[in-house]
C-alpha cells in the first residue's frame, strides 16, 4: 500500500478529518476545517513528501497543503479551484466528489475560508488571509 492509499484508508476507517502519511510516520486529526493545517504550519512542521487524505479540500486548504510541501492529496470532496491549485503546484489529486465551491457548515453560503482566498494565488498571502479571517470568527 502506498502512502496515499494508507492515508485514505485511515480517513475511511476512523473518525479522522485528515491523515498525513510518509512511510511509517502518520499524522492525524479530528479537528475540522483548516485549523489542523495551520497548527502544523505554525509549529514549523514541513511535510515534504507526505501524502494527505482530507474530508474536504477547498482552495484555502489546497494553498496550505502547498506550503506544507505534500506530494499528493486525496479528498472526499474537492473544489475545482483547489484542484487547480494543487495540480498547478505539481501535487497529485484524487477525489471522490468534485464541486465548484465549498459550502459553509450552515449550508447557507460559501465557506468563509474560500471567500478569504478567492482572489489569492500566493500560498503565503493565503496563509495570512486565512489567519486574519479566523481571527474574526
Amino acid at each position: 500500500m502506498n502512502d496515499l492509499e494508507h492515508a485514505k484508508s485511515l480517513l475511511e476507517e476512523g473518525d479522522y478529518t485528515f491523515a498525513l502519511v510518509k512511510g511509517d510516520e502518520i499524522i492525524t486529526s479530528f479537528e475540522r476545517g483548516v485549523r489542523p493545517l495551520l497548527d502544523l504550519l505554525d509549529g514549523g512542521r514541513e511535510l515534504c513528501g507526505f501524502s494527505a487524505a482530507d474530508r474536504v479540500v477547498g482552495k484555502a486548504a489546497a494553498l496550505l497543503y502547498v506550503l506544507l510541501g505534500v506530494k499528493a492529496v486525496y479528498a472526499n470532496v474537492v473544489s475545482t479551484l483547489a484542484e487547480e491549485v494543487l495540480l498547478g503546484h505539481g501535487i497529485a489529486v484524487e477525489a471522490q466528489t468534485r464541486t465548484e465551491r465549498i459550502i459553509n457548515r450552515a449550508g447557507n453560503g460559501f465557506c468563509p475560508m474560500e471567500t478569504a482566498v478567492e482572489n489569492i494565488s500566493d500560498p503565503m498571502e493565503a496563509y495570512r488571509a486565512i489567519k486574519a479571517k479566523l481571527a474574526t470568527l
